[in-house]
């Protein structure tokens, strides 16, 4: 599986771009978006066509859920440790039937020892980073773990054999894709792997 971060901020023609890979089969799209206020963000979906909300998680403004019909929520861990630990009173007002839950982690350990069951989970640094400077990759192992987990951290189209050999059933990529010249030849080729 392929997990698209959004750039944190809006490239040239994003929505466009965006357009063609949900074309070309992105199907887990998170909205990541730090700098953006709950109207900015429905003013960003409302330039997606909708049939293709139902591949986009939000990481912020978890109500948009009741709004759109969106693929599911993420957790940033700040978010999860805050809110994970009585999770009955905080999905109380949101319209979660048939969506996803996913959270992002910095420790193995952590994530295997998580109680609450996400359906997928974020691990990262996996190997340095390409849009965040100075953020080295642990070269985590997660073949023990018996959970979902997708690898973060310098995704490229040629390493992806090295995160399946690590145990991660798939990656999540931001800047592999965002800041090459061809992100939808990029995508084309990380998804002929995974098929």
């Amino acid at each position: 599986m392929i997990v698209l971060i959004a750039p944190e901020k809006d490239v040239q023609n994003e929505i466009d771009i965006l357009h063609q890979l949900f074309q070309e089969g992105l199907e887990y799209y998170h909205l990541r978006k730090p700098n953006k206020d709950f109207q900015q963000h429905c003013d960003y979906l409302n330039q997606i066509n909708e049939k293709y909300h139902n591949r986009i998680v939000v990481h912020y403004f978890h109500e948009l859920i009741n709004d759109f019909n969106l693929k599911g929520i993420h957790f940033q861990e700040q978010k999860r440790k805050e809110h994970i630990d009585n999770p009955g009173q905080y999905f109380k007002g949101l319209n979660m039937f048939g969506k996803t839950i996913s959270s992002s982690f910095h420790e193995p350990e952590e994530l295997d020892e998580c109680y609450f069951e996400f359906d997928y989970h974020l691990l990262s640094p996996v190997f340095s980073s390409i849009s965040k400077q100075g953020y080295e990759g642990r070269g985590f192992d997660v073949n023990h773990i018996d959970k979902i987990i997708v690898g973060m951290g310098g995704v490229n189209a040629n390493n992806l054999t090295e995160f399946d050999r690590l145990g991660f059933k798939g990656v999540g990529v931001l800047g592999g894709i965002w800041n090459s010249n061809e992100p939808v030849e990029v995508f084309k080729t990380m998804k002929r792997h995974f098929e």
